[in-house]
Order: structure tokens, then C-alpha cells, then sequence
């Protein structure tokens, strides 16, 4: 099974969803007044919920970019 990120914005209530994985949410956290998340069973971050999102962020120009792995490269 592949896992899809999604990034969801629901303009009426100004809500910004940001599923990181599809799985069991086994734990939700408020981080501020305004921010969710959720965890599954291990732990592991699943998803993010921003409410008054467009005045937390750029929702309008919000923009994706996947960068390469470089290999071959030390430090």
C-alpha cells in the first residue's frame, strides 16, 4: 500500500489538513488554541490540522517541491 501526503483547505471554516500518511489515529495533541495533531499507535506523526490558516500562512501560494536525494556527496 502506498501512502499519499494530501494537503486539503477548506475555505468556508479557513482550515488547513495536512495528512502526512494514512493510518489509525491512536492520539490527538493540541499544540495551541489553533493547532492539532495526530499520532498513530508508534507515535509517528500522521496528520496536522491549522485552523485560521490564511492568517497563519500563505495558503494561496502554497507550492510543492521534491529535491533529488544527492548521492555520492560527503561532508
Amino acid at each position: 500500500m502506498t501512502t499519499q501526503m494530501k494537503i486539503q483547505y477548506f475555505e468556508e471554516t479557513d482550515t488547513l489538513y495536512i495528512v502526512l500518511k494514512e493510518a489509525e489515529i491512536d492520539e490527538t495533541r493540541d499544540l495551541d488554541e489553533n493547532t492539532l495533531v495526530e499520532f498513530d499507535a508508534r507515535g509517528n506523526l500522521v496528520s496536522m490540522t491549522l485552523e485560521n490558516a490564511g492568517e497563519r500562512a500563505d495558503v494561496a501560494n502554497c507550492s510543492f517541491q521534491q529535491v533529488p536525494a544527492m548521492r555520492g556527496v560527503t561532508t
